[in-house]
């Protein structure tokens, strides 16, 4: 039972010392608060007595003591205890970002931003209930419980064993809702996680709900998803809502079986009216316990649930990793790439993407590939920098696999511009120069002018330091290619992909850009996807893929005189440029 939550064992240690005082501050606490009762029980006989004022007024006044002695240790108690237990959700935090941030593409593409956002959020705060709340009233309750009883029964053994009667049909609340908790709470994150997702997917996506008129929808979707996490929370709020009221219930039938029992040894002579009156006030705080016992353990329960959920993505492997095999020494990359009869595939259960492909690219040479969507063009390319790891087969640059250059020297040295043109909610230049540990202004200003960015950013109202929105959605699609293409040029690598890069830049653009760029690209490899002829023409090989394997490869003169593939493309797309020029 609540063997998931063993794993934070590791931040408790770091924290030994917090707690030990914690544990120190609450035994003061709670001899002061059991102190009390005896204080009462003797001004009570004082007063019972007839005896002077003085008297009593000394009981009042070390009541008064004990008392703001007792609330000082409970202060320092949750200046130990429940601060340390935001230290340590703030630690755990960390760590699941750490975590997150190693896995790899894969993992990305098997579970929703959603879903990792309500661990990230929820389930860290629920184990921090844990951490704090849980340990503190489980530790403070189950020592003054200890504490209190032996006091009872050193009072009165056999009221002691009357008061305690009712006490098993706690114990039974307690297993009843303990044992539904934990299935209860981790369907109710679930449905979090679902909820999540779809609001994030929503307002990602809000042009495209808007452009389709599908407000309404969404709405409805929305108010479902959150009814049936509604439905889910009232099932354990229900479940809940049992403790008090049968707890009080219980406690109820204590203090009358107590009332009856003590005051009838009270009028045979056996018991002072001080005594029945701090019986009755230990009977108070030994009922406290007994009841937070059950709330604590649903809380322990939600806990559980939570971090065996956390546990779920913490024991996801490292995919893509460095090795024993990994040779650190390796800095700097020269750009010579092979790719060695690699074969690959998304998951074991899907067909392969790539078939056997045999290419070696010369440091310096600029090679595009070019086919049809879907040929595995973006596949390959991804297997450069380690995004994916071959099925079979070896990536080597500079005749070193991939796989024995340290990830971080690999992707140091390797400019990359994706098909997804992803910007930060930052400032124009701390995106150009996200792979850079500073801003250099000069640098922004030498790539935004390859990149053809310049004469956009003069009309910017703060010009490079406008703030960019959510995924650079102040920027239209040309300039966020663009963009992100200075970003690439920025840490002046040693191999630059372009997967695709120009789709959403007019071909006079273009032509200026890979004017520019041929300077740039001098003594470095460079990678072209494109579906554009004019892009690739001037690359010194050009392969063309189909079905997850080189079909033809050539210069653009070879490959149109081979009549084949390329030629065919070529055709059709000289045949679209004299459309376009005729309307």
């Amino acid at each position: 039972m609540f063997r998931n939550l063993f794993h934070l064992k590791k931040y408790f240690v770091r924290y030994k010392k917090s707690f030990v005082w914690g544990i120190i501050f609450i035994l003061f606490s709670n001899i002061g608060q059991v102190y009390i009762p005896q204080l009462i029980k003797q001004g009570i006989n004082a007063i019972a007595s007839h005896t002077n004022t003085d008297s009593v007024l000394k009981y009042v006044i070390l009541i008064t003591i004990t008392t703001l002695v007792a609330g000082v240790f409970r202060f320092m108690i949750r200046q130990t205890i429940i601060v340390t237990s935001w230290k340590i959700a703030n630690d755990l935090r960390h760590d699941f970002w750490c975590h997150l941030q190693k896995l790899s593409l894969r993992f990305y593409q098997n579970n929703s931003i959603g879903n990792i956002m309500s661990h990230a959020t929820n389930d860290i705060n629920a184990v921090r209930s844990f951490v704090g709340p849980s340990v503190m009233y489980t530790i403070d309750n189950g020592t003054k419980f200890l504490m209190v009883f032996v006091i009872m029964v050193s009072m009165n053994p056999l009221l002691t064993l009357y008061a305690l009667l009712p006490s098993p049909f706690m114990t039974f609340v307690v297993y009843f809702v303990m044992s539904r908790v934990h299935a209860k709470y981790t369907k109710i994150q679930e449905k979090f996680a679902d909820l999540t997702a779809r609001a994030q997917e929503n307002f990602s996506g809000i042009r495209v709900v808007k452009s389709y008129i599908r407000e309404e929808h969404e709405i409805e979707n929305y108010k479902s998803e959150s009814k049936e996490y509604l439905n889910r929370k009232m099932d354990l709020v229900k479940l809940q809502a049992m403790f008090i009221p049968v707890f009080l219930v219980i406690a109820g039938l204590s203090f009358i079986i107590v009332l009856w029992a003590g005051g009838t040894q009270m009028i045979n002579g056996n018991f002072t009216i001080g005594e029945l009156v701090a019986f009755y006030a230990y009977l108070g705080m030994l009922i406290w316990p007994m009841i937070s016992f059950g709330w604590v353990a649903t809380m322990i329960q939600q806990a559980d649930a939570s971090m065996k959920r956390l546990m779920k993505i913490f024991n996801e492997p490292y995919e893509i990793n460095d090795s024993d095999k990994t040779d650190f020494s390796k800095k700097e990359i020269q750009g010579e790439i092979e790719l060695k009869n690699v074969s690959f595939r998304y998951a074991n259960n899907l067909s392969f993407v790539l078939n056997g492909i045999d290419i070696k690219i010369e440091k310096g040479q600029t090679v595009a590939f070019i086919g049809q969507t879907g040929t595995g063009k973006t596949s390959l390319v991804n297997l450069i920098p380690r995004f994916y790891d071959v099925t079979s087969g070896e990536v080597l640059i500079d005749g070193i696999n991939v796989k024995n250059i340290p990830i971080e020297s690999l992707r140091k040295n390797i400019g990359m511009v994706s098909q997804e043109n992803f910007l930060f909610s930052e400032k124009l230049s701390s995106n150009v120069t996200y792979g850079l540990d500073r801003i250099d202004e000069n640098v922004v200003e030498k790539v935004a002018g390859i990149a053809q960015l310049s004469k956009d950013v003069e009309n910017f109202p703060k010009g490079y330091d406008t703030i960019l929105g959510e995924r650079g959605i102040t920027l239209s699609g040309g300039q966020k290619q663009r963009s992100t293409l200075a970003r690439a040029l920025a840490i002046d690598p040693k191999i630059l992909i372009l997967d695709d890069s120009f789709s959403a830049v007019d071909t006079n653009t273009e032509e200026e850009i890979l004017k520019r760029l041929k300077d740039f690209m001098k003594n470095r490899t460079s990678i072209i996807i494109s579906h554009r002829i004019s892009t690739v023409q001037d690359a010194d090989k050009i392969f063309v893929l189909h079905e997850g394997k080189i079909a033809e490869q050539g210069t653009h003169d070879e490959l149109v005189n081979l009549n084949g593939i390329y030629a065919d493309l070529h055709k059709r797309q000289l045949l679209e440029e004299e459309l376009s020029v005729m309307d």
